[in-house]
Parts: structure tokens; sequence; C-alpha cells
């Protein structure tokens, strides 16, 4: 798609990542296992899915949340395929779909970056890794809140991503102010009508949740009031037969979460449409989930992280235009109604993929054969090694020793990584002129991302782990009968506007942020998989540590069976802290610092318990370059320097290490 345009990106961040400031460190140990698989760094995979899929009439592929993970998950077994897999797989997918003479369709709901290197080492964010992204047969995308906090990205959607993808890009209640006219334009298509390759006639609508924390350069319209719009209703009541109505959004499928409206849709729709399919693909809450909306509707969320792809497959789709098959021979075939009182002739099945090489390759060619490789993938491939390479996202700062999770260890237990923050916090959050007086270092449990797996902590890892730009402010000399309590204060007060939410896991997750945004991890597990080509493995054949997912049609979706991972609730807040009394007595007065992300809750915290502060008595600790980005490679660099740059990798999240 873009991949020309990708060389010249790449040669032109190449003359610039000498800049440490810019790209990351250039002088750094760069680490790479000379081992034969798509990326270098790669994990190998032991278990292969439980069974073949099942083929219907209409069947989709399912992309989300794929926030800049583009190069899969280096240290994580089950994760470990890249996005040149991905599009070899596709490629075998849709021909597989040819032959049987049923319909494939690809489909995207959001959020590019703000989660990896790859898409967030180089401003704006995204501009190397959507090229990149572009690489997959997609025929329909719908955009991401992470797309709009900042107007140079979300001009970046405006002037090349939606051009690229043309009427694909369905963007129903997403504008933005062009520059060129002064008036608001849709990002992407209001909606797209269309017919598959079998004839199929479909009218799709991408309906982003009711977000407000996006950039004054661009709108969301409220999906209340989008479904009132004589555009709207026109579509719904459109003059050419429409066969299914295809929903894809940013958006939770569970019409209980907070920011669901695809509900909303769906019963516009339903009430003018009474006899029509709905088909909805939702993101957003970062979780594998199907939900049942009535019994010619269902919708489908899959996962974040390029941890999980979701497939889909109908048939009994009612249409004079349909030249295919409604059950395809010699592949097994969808046979479950939406509702047990069904009498629709629809039935569906649902399956989340883990996202590795020996998945792809058992779906595609029911092996793990040398022919599962196209040119085309093998490329996309290269070209992330190479970009990765430029933004110099392999530098090692160290070697993490082990494990540690976000939710899989109760906080305070050993491979929790919010016992290690405050050691890391202590240890490098310095203000030389004061670094004799006591001081407590708060951060909020949300500028925590993703777990930190043992091997190599990198420059990459610095996005994965802790990717915000939060500095470190404080207030100075605050006597310490009040500033003792203020970490027990944060964690009872009212949430910041976004990131701010405790960490509460569950096997299959499910993130709500106190606004819009998921910015937690939420791992529930990693276990198996990736496979060199061409080569056959030993397979191994008890289950292991990932996701064991719950939703309305029950537990028989998850694509490889695994081992629940264990789930605790963390807190909203943790505290480090550093030059207390040797002796262990109290000091007079304490330093409290924390990000100036929730500046002005830590000054109503501290008033709360008799203080007379205001942000006129907040100032920068460090400076402000110093972020929540920088402290973690700074541990690293003091801490875990044994066995650089050989450093051994764990097994990942789960597993007794």
């Amino acid at each position: 798609m873009r991949s020309s345009n990708l060389l010249i990106l790449v040669a032109a961040v190449g003359s610039a990542v000498a800049c440490d400031s810019c790209y990351g460190p250039s002088s750094e140990v760069v680490h790479e296992r000379l081992v034969p698989r798509i990326q270098p760094e790669s994990q190998d995979s032991t278990v292969n899915p439980k069974a073949p899929l099942e083929w219907g009439q209409l069947n989709f592929l399912h992309t989300t949340d794929t926030h800049g993970w583009l190069e899969g998950h280096l240290k994580e077994q089950n994760y470990g395929a890249d996005w040149g897999d991905f599009v070899s797989f596709q490629r075998h997918m849709k021909q597989k779909a040819g032959n049987l003479a049923v319909d494939l369709l690809v489909v995207d709901t959001g959020d590019l970056h703000d989660g990896a290197g790859l898409s967030d080492a180089v401003l704006p964010n995204g501009v190397l890794s959507n090229p990149i992204f572009d690489e997959i047969d997609y025929d329909v995308l719908t955009i991401g809140n992470h797309e709009l906090y900042v107007s140079e990205i979300a001009y970046e959607h405006f002037y090349n991503f939606s051009k690229v993808w043309g009427e694909k890009y369905v963007t129903s209640n997403v504008q933005i102010l062009n520059p060129a006219t002064g008036a608001f334009d849709y990002i992407g298509a209001k909606y797209r009508y269309f017919s598959t390759a079998h004839g199929l006639r479909i009218m799709t609508f991408g309906v982003l949740f009711d977000f407000t924390g996006n950039s004054n350069v661009s709108k969301v319209i409220k999906a209340a009031d989008m479904v009132k719009q004589q555009w709207f209703l026109d579509a719904v009541n459109y003059d050419q037969p429409i066969d299914l109505f295809l929903l894809v959004g940013h958006n939770p499928v569970d019409r209980s979460d907070y920011a669901n409206t695809l509900g909303l849709v769906h019963s516009t729709i339903r009430a003018l449409r009474p006899d029509t399919p709905v088909q909805a693909f939702g993101g957003h809450s970062h979780i594998r989930d199907f939900k049942v909306y009535d019994d010619k509707s269902t919708a489908l969320e899959s996962g974040r992280y390029c941890e999980t792809l979701g497939w889909l497959s109908i048939s009994g789709i009612k249409s004079s235009s349909y030249t295919g098959l409604m059950q395809p021979r010699g592949v097994a075939n969808p046979s479950r109604p939406a509702t047990n009182t069904s009498t629709s002739g629809l039935v569906y099945s649902r399956r989340y993929l883990d996202w590795n090489r020996r998945t792809f390759e058992y779906h595609a060619t029911n092996s793990q054969a040398s022919t599962f490789d196209y040119h085309s993938g093998l490329r996309v491939s290269g070209d992330i090694t190479d970009v990765r390479k430029k933004l110099n996202l392999t530098s090692l700062y160290g070697c993490a020793p082990a494990t540690y999770c976000q939710a899989c260890k109760p906080f305070g237990a050993e491979g929790n990584i919010f016992s290690l923050i405050p050691i890391a916090l202590g240890a490098t959050v310095i203000n030389a002129s004061r670094s004799d007086i006591a001081r407590y270092i708060i951060v909020n449990s949300g500028s925590i991302r993703f777990d930190l797996v043992k091997g190599p902590f990198t420059y990459d890892d610095s996005f994965i782990v802790s990717p915000f730009n939060d500095a470190f402010q404080y207030i100075p000399n605050v006597p310490y009968e009040m500033a003792h309590k203020v970490l027990a204060g944060l964690n009872g007060a009212v949430l910041p506007d976004k990131r701010g939410e405790g960490l509460v896991y569950g096997s299959m997750p499910q993130v709500k942020d106190s606004c819009v945004d998921p910015t937690i991890s939420l791992i529930t597990g990693t276990g198996s998989e990736l496979k060199t080509r061409g080569i056959h493995r030993r397979q191994t054949v008890a289950s292991t540590p990932g996701y064991v997912t719950t939703d309305d049609f029950g537990t028989d979706g998850d694509d490889t069976p695994h081992t629940k991972i264990p789930s605790y609730t963390q807190p909203n807040y943790i505290q480090g802290n550093a030059s207390f009394p040797a002796d262990g007595s109290n000091p007079d007065v304490v330093d409290v610092v924390f990000f100036d992300y929730f500046a002005s809750v830590v000054v109503n915290v501290l008033n709360g318990f008799g203080g007379a502060y205001s942000m006129a008595d907040v100032a920068y600790y460090v400076d402000k370059s110093y972020t929540a980005q920088n402290y973690l490679p700074d541990y690293a660099k003091l801490e875990w320097q044994a066995n650089v740059p050989n450093c051994p990798v764990g097994e990942g999240v789960g597993y007794d290490e």
C-alpha cells in the first residue's frame, strides 16, 4: 500500500536517530539473538489450536486496539507473530474463502498507536507504523480515540490514512476541521454500502464511543445525536437492498459497559429494519468478548495489543444476489443460533485466536509448512526489523531478572510490578539540591500500561511498560504528619479524568478507565507458540497460562486452551520514598513528589488534611523533560547489568520462574 513511502520515511528517520532526546539512545548495547525467526528476538511456541475453524456463508477476521504492537510480543510465547505473519495468514485465508465459495471480510476497529516503540518513538505517533499496518487487505476500518488526542495525529489520519483506505475507512460520527475550508469534514466515509465477492449487500457504519478527550480540531458526534440525523436514517432505509448491517466501532460490545453506544445504534436500526441481520465488531475495553443482541444480531470484541485475532462466521443470511455456498463443503460449519428461541435460520460461530505463527500456520495450511510465507509477508517482517533498528528500539538498558506482572500477583508480592516501582522511584527520581530531604514519590498505577517480562529491557520496552510523558512535580517541606497520609488519601480520592482507575482484572480482563482510555494493561496470559518457518517442532500437550474467556456463547471461544492466570486488584496509586532518617525516626517535613498529571488531586487531598495549598505551591521536582518514561530505564542501568548483553528470557506472565 505505502511501502515505497515507508522506505523514504525510514531513510529520513535514519538521519535523525543519533539524537537521543528524539529517538532513544544511540550508544547503548544492541540486543539481538541470532535465531532464525521472523523477528530475531521472538519466542517459539509449542501448542496447537484445539480444532479447525468453522467456515460459514460470511466470515470475518477482526483486529482491534493494536496500539503499535506490529512486531508482536517478542518475549511472550503466545503472541510472537509479527504483522508480516498476519499478512501471509490473511492472504491464505482469503484464498481459502475463494476456494470454498464463501465470503471473508477483514475488519479493524481502531487505536493504532500509543503502546509500543514502533508507533510511538517518532512524531507524530504512527507515521512509520501506519504504512506497515496498511499492508493488510482490510475491507472495513474505523477510528479509535487514540487517533484523536493529538491534533497532528488526527491530521495524519485525515490527510494520509483515510486517503489510503478511501470509502473503507468509515467514521460515521467523527469529523475534523479542514484547514482548507474552515469547515468540519468527516475524517473517513459516513457509511459504506458495498457488495461482497459473492454478492451479499452490506451497509456499514463506523461508530466511536462518546469520546470527549479529543483535541479541539476534531469533533465526536454523540451516538444519540447521530442516529437522529437524516443521512443516517436515509442510509438505514437505503434505496438498494441490504442483506446485512455491519457495525464497526471503537466501542465496547457489552451493552452494560459505560462507554457502549453500539447498543443504541443497533436498537435504532432494529426499530427501522426488524428483519435484517446486524453484525457488530467492537473494541476499546481490551478484552475478548462476544455478545448476543437479539436472534439476528451479535457483537464480537477481539482483545488488544496483537494478542488476539477474532474470527466470526455466519450462515443463513437471506439474499437474492448471493452466489456462494451457504454451508461450504469439506470444513466445519457454524451451527449455533444466536438465541435458543431463534427462528431466523441464522447460525454463528466465534473464536479468539492467539496471535502466533503456529496458530496462523495451523489454520492457513494445516501444518507448519514452508509454504506459509508469502513474499509480501516476508517483506513486511523485514520492514518491521528495519524500522526497529532505525529507531534504536533494540538498544539495551539492562536485563530484567524476573517477570513483573500487573495483576497476576497480589499487591506487595514478589513478581508484582507495583512492588518494583517504589524501589525504582526511590533510586532514580532525585533532585540533587534536595537529595538529603526525605521524599515520597507517588505515581498512579495507570501509568504502567503493560507487564515487564523477564529478559532484555530495551528502549522499546520503555514505551511498552510506561509510555506516558508525565513529569515529576512536588510540594516542598510538607509536615510529615500530613505527608504520610497522602497516599491513603489519594487511594480514596476522586480519580483524574483518564488513566487513573485501579487495576481490576479477571482472567478475561475488562478494564474500565475512569473516563475513556483503558491505559492499564490487563494481560491474562502468555503461554505458547510461534515457530520457525518450515521446521516441525515437538508439540506440548499440556495447556499453558493464557486467556480463559467466558462470553454469551459460553467458555469454548478460545482457539488455544489455556490455564487461567490469577488476577488481583491493585491500588490506584503507589509510593516510593528516599532519604528518610537511617535510625527509623520520622522527619519533620517531607517533599511530596507526584506526576503533574494528578497534581490538583494531591493539592485537594492535602487540603483535606488541614493544609492550605494551591497550585501556586507546586513546582517541578526535576527537569520537566524527565518523565514516567525515564525512571525504569535509569533503574535498569543501575541495577540490571548482570548478564548484559546476553539476557536470559523468561517464559512469560503466569509461569513460575
